[in-house]
């Protein structure tokens, strides 16, 4: 049986998806190992997962442009070089400030995968088969995060964290060979677009200041901050409408359906990416249990996903793709609403029914949701369109941790994470629940918005 060149890029999509988050997900299994072995607070402590995600949501609307105007398939390349460099960095690593600014380094080369991927999928398979093909790259996603929290909790466990940055290394290398030698052709769609450094440098800025104020409202500086964030942010809008080659089409938000779901995209992940942290610090500080045993806990929720997502692909080629992001955003509030009561004598049944409902719940959303995105716009934007959906992820899943941050700062302070301060984190994570829930309940709304509306072919750039 001959394998065509449209497996090659499916399969490349699904193991680089996989990897780009597969340390997303899994290193808060290490990060109890990281934080004591370079003596951080928590505060510093939940930065370690969230630094990546804050890089990845500044650079992932330039990540959009230059895929478009290089190729998708040569950004794709650069993105596994950056990811292999930084991932040998972060195990070279001898203090606090190194190995952040290899984590910084990472988010770089993620943004360039996450943007990429998933683009290079949309343009080199046929229409008919997209929902398909996009279900497959999702899987790799919940795949990654259902094997990393037993990956990385066995590797923590038995050879320490540094051994998580290590497994990724010969997975990518084997997508460097294949791109080169078993994928032909390159896809560009703005090729004779000038790059907007400018709109780059004000949106960085914007982004870089309002999620960093965010994770410290407590004091007049995160205020200061979020405040300038937004203020550029606006800016960024405004200069992109009135520039020849934006590095954003703002265009596109004129269509309610993509915008809808991409409001739909950043609440969900608002909301849900919290959980698994909570979680994690509930099993290893609230009820002592060590990072192996933890990580083969952490698995209920993304191997449902993985199970779920490509059926919801499918489905979302025959049924409105936005009426089963509604119901699976309905499904993963019920988990919410479950973990707000989440201490020390939850009954483990019931965790694990929560897990499985915000697998389902995750599962029914993501697919669907990303389908509704991508086929809102034409052919030539969907480098925008995956830029903006990989943003709305990202910025998501970074508010979601900075979320965190910022609650955990101002119940426990500076003081260090520790089963010595149990009755702290089970308070932390309930009020962490209940914002969210508001939060997924906006979500299901969004994904409502925009079902009557029609795709909208007809957008200036």
């Amino acid at each position: 049986m001959k394998i065509t060149s449209e497996s090659y890029v499916v399969f490349v999509s699904f193991i680089t998806s996989f990897f780009a988050v597969f340390l997303s997900a899994g290193i808060v299994l290490g990060v109890p190992s990281i934080a004591d072995e370079f003596a951080m607070n928590n505060v510093v402590q939940n930065w370690i997962p969230t630094i990546a995600l804050l890089v990845v949501a500044v650079f992932t609307l330039p990540a959009g442009q230059i895929s478009g105007k290089y190729g998708v398939k040569k950004s794709l390349i650069i993105g596994v070089l950056i990811f292999i460099f930084a991932s040998l960095g972060a195990c070279l690593s001898f203090t606090t400030e190194i190995f952040l600014l290899f984590r910084v380094v990472q988010g770089i080369g993620m943004a360039f995968l996450n943007v990429s991927a998933m683009a290079m999928v949309v343009q080199a398979i046929n229409p008919q088969n997209r929902g398909k093909a996009l279900g497959f790259t999702v899987t790799g996603i919940y795949l990654a995060g259902s094997l990393s929290p037993v990956l990385c909790g066995f590797l923590v466990y038995n050879l320490g964290w540094r051994a998580m940055f290590y497994f990724v290394i010969p997975f990518l290398v084997l997508c460097l060979i294949l791109m080169l030698l078993k994928i032909p052709g390159e896809w560009k769609t703005y090729e004779k677009d000038k790059i907007d450094s400018i709109g780059y440098l004000i949106y960085g800025i914007g982004i870089l200041l309002f999620i960093y104020g965010f994770t410290n409202l407590m004091n007049t500086v995160g205020w200061v901050c979020v405040i300038i964030g937004l203020c550029l942010l606006i800016i960024f809008a405004y200069y992109e409408l009135n520039v020849e080659s934006p590095a954003f089409n703002m265009g596109l938000f004129k269509n309610m359906k993509f915008t809808s779901s991409n409001i739909a995209a950043l609440c969900s992940y608002l909301a849900i990416a919290a959980i698994t942290t909570i979680l994690n610090y509930h099993f290893q500080y609230v009820r002592n249990w060590d990072a192996q045993l933890t990580g083969i806990m952490l698995i209920i929720t993304p191997i449902i996903m993985a199970l779920i997502a490509p059926n919801a692909g499918k489905l979302s080629d025959k049924i409105h793709p936005q009426k089963l992001a509604a119901f699976g955003m309905s499904i993963a509030t019920v988990t919410l609403l479950i973990l707000l009561f989440l201490d020390a004598n939850t009954p483990i049944y019931l965790i694990v029914v929560a897990m499985i409902l915000q697998g389902v719940g995750m599962g029914l959303f993501t697919t669907p949701n990303t389908n509704a995105i991508m086929s809102s716009v034409p052919p030539k934007e969907t480098p925008n369109a995956s830029a903006a959906q990989s943003a709305m992820r990202t910025i998501g899943q970074t508010m979601s941790l900075g979320l965190l941050t910022l609650v955990f700062a101002w119940i426990m302070g500076s003081l260090k994470l520790s089963s010595e301060h149990a009755d702290l984190i089970v308070q932390c994570s309930q009020i962490v629940c209940m914002i969210c829930t508001v939060v997924c309940i906006v979500a299901i709304f969004a994904s409502l918005v925009g079902i009557r509306s029609k795709d909208s072919f007809n957008l200036d750039r």
